[in-house]
Protein backbone atom coordinates (compact mmCIF):
# COMPACT_ATOMS: atom_id res chain seq x y z
CA UNK A 1 0.00 0.00 0.00
CA UNK A 2 2.79 2.04 1.05
CA UNK A 3 4.66 2.01 -2.71
CA UNK A 4 1.06 2.45 -4.51
CA UNK A 5 0.59 6.04 -2.58
CA UNK A 6 4.55 6.59 -2.87
CA UNK A 7 3.96 5.62 -6.62
CA UNK A 8 0.68 8.13 -7.04
CA UNK A 9 2.78 11.04 -5.50
CA UNK A 10 5.55 10.79 -7.94
CA UNK A 11 2.59 11.01 -10.79
CA UNK A 12 1.07 13.68 -9.19
CA UNK A 13 4.46 15.44 -8.86
CA UNK A 14 5.31 14.46 -12.84
CA UNK A 15 1.96 16.22 -13.48
CA UNK A 16 1.58 19.24 -11.58
CA UNK A 17 5.41 19.86 -13.24
CA UNK A 18 4.65 19.38 -16.56
CA UNK A 19 1.59 21.64 -15.78
CA UNK A 20 3.32 24.28 -14.34
CA UNK A 21 6.56 24.89 -16.23
CA UNK A 22 4.40 26.52 -19.65
CA UNK A 23 2.77 29.11 -17.73
CA UNK A 24 5.72 29.70 -15.08
CA UNK A 25 7.62 32.55 -17.03
CA UNK A 26 3.88 34.77 -17.86
CA UNK A 27 3.24 33.80 -13.66
CA UNK A 28 6.61 35.59 -13.11
CA UNK A 29 6.11 38.66 -15.28
CA UNK A 30 2.38 38.94 -13.84
CA UNK A 31 3.71 39.01 -10.44
CA UNK A 32 6.51 41.34 -11.54
CA UNK A 33 3.81 43.87 -12.69
CA UNK A 34 2.06 43.65 -9.99
CA UNK A 35 5.25 44.45 -8.06
CA UNK A 36 5.39 47.89 -10.11
CA UNK A 37 2.18 48.88 -8.58
CA UNK A 38 3.23 47.83 -5.22
CA UNK A 39 0.99 44.62 -4.91
CA UNK A 40 2.46 41.11 -3.95
CA UNK A 41 0.80 37.67 -4.09
CA UNK A 42 0.65 35.74 -0.33
CA UNK A 43 0.79 32.30 0.10
CA UNK A 44 -0.67 30.57 3.37
CA UNK A 45 2.08 28.10 3.91
CA UNK A 46 -0.71 26.89 6.63
CA UNK A 47 -3.31 26.37 4.61
CA UNK A 48 -4.10 22.96 3.85
CA UNK A 49 -3.92 21.73 0.06
CA UNK A 50 -3.77 18.68 -1.89
CA UNK A 51 -0.69 16.87 -2.50
CA UNK A 52 -1.22 18.18 -6.74
CA UNK A 53 -1.27 21.65 -5.15
CA UNK A 54 1.22 21.68 -2.41
CA UNK A 55 3.30 20.55 -5.41
CA UNK A 56 2.49 23.61 -7.72
CA UNK A 57 2.50 26.15 -4.53
CA UNK A 58 6.10 24.53 -2.42
CA UNK A 59 8.14 23.86 -5.43
CA UNK A 60 7.34 26.31 -8.03
CA UNK A 61 5.43 29.39 -6.82
CA UNK A 62 5.86 30.03 -3.59
CA UNK A 63 8.91 32.75 -2.38
CA UNK A 64 10.83 29.60 -0.46
CA UNK A 65 14.57 29.67 -1.57
CA UNK A 66 13.55 26.09 -3.18
CA UNK A 67 10.95 27.21 -5.14
CA UNK A 68 13.14 30.35 -6.42
CA UNK A 69 16.14 27.91 -7.06
CA UNK A 70 13.56 26.16 -9.22
CA UNK A 71 11.90 28.69 -10.98
CA UNK A 72 15.45 30.29 -11.85
CA UNK A 73 16.38 26.93 -13.36
CA UNK A 74 13.27 26.65 -15.71
CA UNK A 75 14.37 30.18 -16.76
CA UNK A 76 17.65 28.85 -17.99
CA UNK A 77 16.40 25.91 -19.35
CA UNK A 78 13.73 27.80 -21.14
CA UNK A 79 15.38 28.82 -24.18
CA UNK A 80 16.67 25.31 -25.17
CA UNK A 81 13.63 23.79 -23.90
CA UNK A 82 11.77 25.98 -26.11
CA UNK A 83 13.69 24.74 -29.21
CA UNK A 84 13.06 21.08 -28.05
CA UNK A 85 9.80 21.42 -27.96
CA UNK A 86 8.83 23.15 -31.12
CA UNK A 87 11.24 21.03 -33.53
CA UNK A 88 11.18 18.20 -31.97
CA UNK A 89 8.17 17.38 -29.65
CA UNK A 90 5.35 19.35 -31.73
CA UNK A 91 6.53 17.74 -34.82
CA UNK A 92 6.48 14.11 -33.02
CA UNK A 93 2.90 14.14 -32.00
CA UNK A 94 1.90 15.97 -35.32
CA UNK A 95 3.50 12.83 -36.85
CA UNK A 96 1.74 10.73 -34.57
CA UNK A 97 -1.23 12.29 -35.70
CA UNK A 98 -0.91 12.01 -39.49
CA UNK A 99 -0.25 8.41 -38.98
CA UNK A 100 -3.48 8.03 -38.23
CA UNK A 101 -4.45 9.93 -41.28
CA UNK A 102 -4.06 9.07 -45.17
CA UNK A 103 -2.00 11.72 -46.06
CA UNK A 104 -0.36 11.02 -49.28
CA UNK A 105 1.76 14.33 -49.47
CA UNK A 106 -0.64 15.45 -52.35
CA UNK A 107 -3.63 15.89 -50.27
CA UNK A 108 -1.85 18.10 -47.09
CA UNK A 109 -4.91 19.61 -45.18
CA UNK A 110 -7.35 17.45 -46.49
CA UNK A 111 -6.58 14.14 -44.58
CA UNK A 112 -8.74 11.79 -43.50
CA UNK A 113 -8.59 10.88 -40.25
CA UNK A 114 -8.16 6.71 -40.79
CA UNK A 115 -7.39 5.60 -36.50
CA UNK A 116 -5.10 2.27 -36.97
CA UNK A 117 -5.79 1.54 -40.43
CA UNK A 118 -2.27 1.93 -40.98
CA UNK A 119 -0.53 0.16 -38.51
CA UNK A 120 -2.74 -2.48 -39.49
CA UNK A 121 -1.61 -2.18 -42.85
CA UNK A 122 2.19 -2.56 -41.27
CA UNK A 123 1.10 -6.05 -39.77
CA UNK A 124 0.56 -7.46 -42.93
CA UNK A 125 3.55 -5.88 -44.92
CA UNK A 126 5.98 -8.61 -45.29
CA UNK A 127 8.69 -6.15 -46.77
CA UNK A 128 8.54 -4.00 -43.32
CA UNK A 129 8.84 -7.14 -41.99
CA UNK A 130 11.46 -8.67 -43.61
CA UNK A 131 13.37 -4.95 -43.70
CA UNK A 132 12.79 -5.04 -39.58
CA UNK A 133 14.62 -8.39 -39.72
CA UNK A 134 17.77 -7.42 -41.62
CA UNK A 135 18.19 -4.38 -39.46
CA UNK A 136 18.13 -6.49 -36.27
CA UNK A 137 20.54 -8.91 -38.22
CA UNK A 138 22.79 -5.73 -39.21
CA UNK A 139 22.54 -4.20 -36.19
CA UNK A 140 24.05 -7.06 -33.79
CA UNK A 141 26.82 -7.87 -36.43
CA UNK A 142 27.49 -4.39 -36.55
CA UNK A 143 27.76 -3.58 -33.08
CA UNK A 144 29.72 -6.82 -32.43
CA UNK A 145 32.53 -5.89 -35.26
CA UNK A 146 32.54 -1.91 -34.66
CA UNK A 147 33.06 -2.50 -30.44
CA UNK A 148 35.66 -5.00 -31.33
CA UNK A 149 37.91 -3.46 -33.63
CA UNK A 150 37.05 -0.31 -31.70
CA UNK A 151 38.45 -1.75 -28.67
CA UNK A 152 41.19 -3.48 -30.33
CA UNK A 153 42.07 -0.31 -32.02
CA UNK A 154 41.91 1.73 -28.84
CA UNK A 155 44.44 -1.04 -26.72
CA UNK A 156 46.89 -0.28 -29.91
CA UNK A 157 47.35 3.04 -29.92
CA UNK A 158 47.46 3.63 -25.84
CA UNK A 159 50.83 1.20 -25.85
CA UNK A 160 53.69 3.35 -26.01
CA UNK A 161 54.17 3.45 -29.37
CA UNK A 162 56.43 6.18 -31.45
CA UNK A 163 53.68 7.55 -33.76
CA UNK A 164 50.65 6.83 -31.33
CA UNK A 165 48.94 10.26 -31.83
CA UNK A 166 49.32 10.24 -35.62
CA UNK A 167 47.50 6.77 -35.54
CA UNK A 168 44.95 7.91 -33.62
CA UNK A 169 43.97 10.65 -36.21
CA UNK A 170 44.20 8.32 -38.94
CA UNK A 171 42.21 5.66 -37.63
CA UNK A 172 39.34 8.56 -36.61
CA UNK A 173 39.44 10.46 -40.10
CA UNK A 174 37.37 8.41 -42.00
CA UNK A 175 34.30 9.50 -39.21
CA UNK A 176 34.74 12.87 -40.84
CA UNK A 177 33.38 11.58 -44.28
CA UNK A 178 29.74 11.72 -45.17
CA UNK A 179 28.08 9.03 -45.28
CA UNK A 180 27.18 9.44 -48.63
CA UNK A 181 30.72 10.05 -50.30
CA UNK A 182 31.91 7.17 -48.20
CA UNK A 183 29.05 4.89 -49.88
CA UNK A 184 30.35 5.98 -53.39
CA UNK A 185 34.19 5.33 -52.41
CA UNK A 186 33.48 1.74 -51.38
CA UNK A 187 31.27 0.86 -54.57
CA UNK A 188 34.18 1.78 -56.90
CA UNK A 189 36.61 -0.16 -54.67
CA UNK A 190 34.08 -3.17 -54.04
CA UNK A 191 33.19 -3.00 -57.97
CA UNK A 192 36.18 -1.79 -59.82
CA UNK A 193 39.08 -2.04 -57.70
CA UNK A 194 38.84 -5.32 -55.77
CA UNK A 195 37.58 -7.55 -58.30
CA UNK A 196 41.04 -6.92 -60.22
CA UNK A 197 42.57 -9.59 -57.58
CA UNK A 198 40.29 -12.30 -59.58
CA UNK A 199 40.63 -15.35 -57.52
CA UNK A 200 37.64 -15.40 -54.63
CA UNK A 201 37.83 -11.40 -55.08
CA UNK A 202 36.18 -11.99 -59.00
CA UNK A 203 32.59 -10.98 -58.15
CA UNK A 204 31.75 -8.06 -56.19
CA UNK A 205 30.54 -8.84 -52.70
CA UNK A 206 28.40 -6.24 -53.37
CA UNK A 207 26.21 -8.30 -55.90
CA UNK A 208 25.36 -11.16 -53.96
CA UNK A 209 21.90 -10.90 -51.80
CA UNK A 210 23.66 -12.90 -49.30
CA UNK A 211 27.31 -11.38 -49.28
CA UNK A 212 25.71 -7.76 -49.91
CA UNK A 213 25.63 -6.84 -45.85
CA UNK A 214 28.63 -7.96 -45.11
CA UNK A 215 30.16 -5.46 -47.06
CA UNK A 216 27.89 -2.90 -45.82
CA UNK A 217 29.01 -3.68 -42.06
CA UNK A 218 32.81 -3.30 -43.62
CA UNK A 219 32.14 0.00 -45.01
CA UNK A 220 30.14 1.37 -41.94
CA UNK A 221 33.07 -0.32 -39.52
CA UNK A 222 35.88 1.43 -41.31
CA UNK A 223 34.11 5.09 -41.23
CA UNK A 224 32.82 4.48 -37.11
CA UNK A 225 35.24 2.27 -35.22
CA UNK A 226 37.78 5.02 -35.36
CA UNK A 227 35.13 7.31 -33.30
CA UNK A 228 33.88 4.69 -31.01
CA UNK A 229 37.91 3.99 -30.25
CA UNK A 230 37.88 7.67 -28.92
CA UNK A 231 35.40 6.87 -26.21
CA UNK A 232 37.59 3.38 -25.54
CA UNK A 233 41.00 5.53 -25.42
CA UNK A 234 39.31 7.98 -22.94
CA UNK A 235 38.60 4.65 -20.41
CA UNK A 236 41.34 3.29 -20.91
CA UNK A 237 43.69 6.35 -20.02
CA UNK A 238 41.42 6.85 -16.84
CA UNK A 239 42.66 3.62 -15.61
CA UNK A 240 45.26 3.90 -12.68
CA UNK A 241 48.60 2.53 -14.06
CA UNK A 242 49.87 2.16 -10.12
CA UNK A 243 47.07 -1.37 -10.77
CA UNK A 244 48.52 -1.90 -14.14
CA UNK A 245 52.27 -2.18 -12.28
CA UNK A 246 50.71 -3.67 -9.02
CA UNK A 247 49.15 -6.72 -11.42
CA UNK A 248 52.93 -7.23 -13.74
CA UNK A 249 54.99 -7.63 -10.13
CA UNK A 250 52.45 -10.17 -9.32
CA UNK A 251 53.22 -12.18 -12.44
CA UNK A 252 49.83 -11.06 -14.72
CA UNK A 253 50.32 -11.92 -18.16
CA UNK A 254 48.67 -9.39 -20.28
CA UNK A 255 45.41 -11.38 -21.09
CA UNK A 256 44.96 -11.46 -17.21
CA UNK A 257 44.91 -8.26 -16.91
CA UNK A 258 42.68 -7.54 -19.59
CA UNK A 259 40.08 -10.01 -18.06
CA UNK A 260 40.58 -8.44 -14.48
CA UNK A 261 41.76 -4.90 -14.88
CA UNK A 262 40.65 -3.27 -17.94
CA UNK A 263 37.14 -4.41 -18.54
CA UNK A 264 35.78 -4.25 -15.31
CA UNK A 265 37.39 -0.66 -15.01
CA UNK A 266 36.20 0.39 -19.26
CA UNK A 267 33.02 -1.17 -18.32
CA UNK A 268 31.23 2.53 -18.24
CA UNK A 269 32.54 2.93 -22.08
CA UNK A 270 31.41 -0.02 -23.47
CA UNK A 271 27.66 0.95 -21.99
CA UNK A 272 27.94 4.60 -24.16
CA UNK A 273 29.67 2.95 -27.03
CA UNK A 274 27.33 -0.34 -27.69
CA UNK A 275 24.37 2.46 -27.41
CA UNK A 276 26.07 4.62 -29.84
CA UNK A 277 26.31 1.90 -32.22
CA UNK A 278 22.96 0.45 -31.47
CA UNK A 279 21.14 3.48 -32.80
CA UNK A 280 23.48 4.58 -35.67
CA UNK A 281 22.54 0.81 -36.61
CA UNK A 282 19.38 0.76 -36.67
CA UNK A 283 18.93 4.40 -38.29
CA UNK A 284 21.77 3.41 -41.15
CA UNK A 285 20.31 5.39 -44.31
CA UNK A 286 22.86 7.42 -46.10
CA UNK A 287 25.61 4.95 -46.79
CA UNK A 288 23.11 2.43 -47.38
CA UNK A 289 21.62 4.64 -50.46
CA UNK A 290 24.70 5.78 -51.94
CA UNK A 291 26.23 1.95 -51.45
CA UNK A 292 23.54 -0.89 -52.45
CA UNK A 293 20.70 1.55 -53.01
CA UNK A 294 18.71 -1.39 -50.47
CA UNK A 295 20.07 -4.16 -53.26
CA UNK A 296 20.73 -6.12 -54.47
CA UNK A 297 17.08 -8.49 -55.01
CA UNK A 298 16.91 -12.04 -53.33
CA UNK A 299 14.56 -13.89 -52.34
CA UNK A 300 12.86 -13.91 -49.04
CA UNK A 301 13.84 -17.00 -46.71
CA UNK A 302 10.96 -19.37 -46.02
CA UNK A 303 10.57 -19.10 -42.63
CA UNK A 304 9.74 -15.35 -42.91
CA UNK A 305 7.04 -16.16 -45.92
CA UNK A 306 5.38 -19.04 -43.48
CA UNK A 307 4.86 -16.19 -40.73
CA UNK A 308 3.48 -13.97 -43.45
CA UNK A 309 1.43 -17.36 -45.03
CA UNK A 310 2.81 -16.51 -48.20
CA UNK A 311 2.07 -18.93 -51.00
CA UNK A 312 5.60 -18.22 -53.24
CA UNK A 313 8.44 -16.68 -51.74
CA UNK A 314 8.78 -12.96 -53.35
CA UNK A 315 12.05 -11.15 -54.09
CA UNK A 316 13.03 -8.51 -51.77
CA UNK A 317 16.11 -6.17 -51.23
CA UNK A 318 18.87 -7.82 -49.13
CA UNK A 319 19.87 -4.49 -47.65
CA UNK A 320 16.48 -2.46 -47.53
CA UNK A 321 16.81 -1.73 -44.03
CA UNK A 322 13.99 0.14 -41.67
CA UNK A 323 15.10 3.40 -42.85
CA UNK A 324 14.91 2.64 -46.63
CA UNK A 325 11.47 1.02 -46.16
CA UNK A 326 9.98 3.97 -44.71
CA UNK A 327 11.75 6.21 -47.30
CA UNK A 328 10.45 4.36 -50.38
CA UNK A 329 7.18 4.18 -48.67
CA UNK A 330 7.17 7.80 -47.99
CA UNK A 331 8.59 9.41 -50.97
CA UNK A 332 8.69 6.62 -53.51
CA UNK A 333 5.03 5.34 -53.09
CA UNK A 334 3.55 8.30 -51.61
CA UNK A 335 2.05 6.50 -48.69
CA UNK A 336 3.22 9.19 -46.35
CA UNK A 337 0.31 8.40 -43.87
CA UNK A 338 1.75 4.48 -43.39
CA UNK A 339 5.19 5.62 -43.81
CA UNK A 340 4.89 7.85 -40.87
CA UNK A 341 2.87 5.06 -38.93
CA UNK A 342 6.65 2.31 -39.98
CA UNK A 343 8.56 5.15 -38.25
CA UNK A 344 6.81 5.37 -35.26
CA UNK A 345 6.67 1.58 -35.15
CA UNK A 346 10.18 1.91 -35.48
CA UNK A 347 10.76 4.68 -33.07
CA UNK A 348 9.19 2.58 -30.32
CA UNK A 349 11.12 -0.85 -31.30
CA UNK A 350 14.42 1.27 -31.15
CA UNK A 351 13.45 2.96 -27.68
CA UNK A 352 12.71 -0.46 -26.33
CA UNK A 353 15.95 -2.26 -27.53
CA UNK A 354 17.69 0.86 -26.48
CA UNK A 355 16.28 1.17 -23.30
CA UNK A 356 17.03 -3.09 -22.60
CA UNK A 357 20.72 -2.49 -23.45
CA UNK A 358 21.57 0.34 -21.35
CA UNK A 359 19.70 -1.65 -18.27
CA UNK A 360 21.60 -4.72 -19.41
CA UNK A 361 24.69 -3.16 -19.73
CA UNK A 362 24.62 -1.10 -15.74
CA UNK A 363 23.69 -4.68 -14.58
CA UNK A 364 27.05 -5.64 -16.52
CA UNK A 365 29.14 -2.72 -15.05
CA UNK A 366 27.87 -3.49 -11.45
CA UNK A 367 28.81 -7.34 -11.94
CA UNK A 368 32.50 -6.57 -13.02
Amino acid sequence: MKILQTLNHRILFLLATILVLPVLPFFSIFRMILKLFGKTIEFNNEKKRSYFMDVIVNHWISDTTSAQNNRAFVYFLFPTLSAFTLFVMVPFFHGMYLSMTNWTGLNTGREIFTGFDNYRTILGDFRFGYSLIRTGIYSVLNILVINVVAFLLALLVTQNLKLKNIYRAGFFMPNLIGGLVLGYIWQFLFNRAIVQFGGIFSTSILNSGSTALFGLIIVVTWQYAGYIMMIYIAALQNIPQDLIEASKIDGANAIQRLKTITLPLVAQAFTVAMFLTLVTSFKQFDTVMSLTQGGPATIMPQWIGNFYNLAEMPVVQSTNLVAINIYQEAFSRYQMGVGQAKAIVFFAFLLVISLLQVYYNKRREIEL
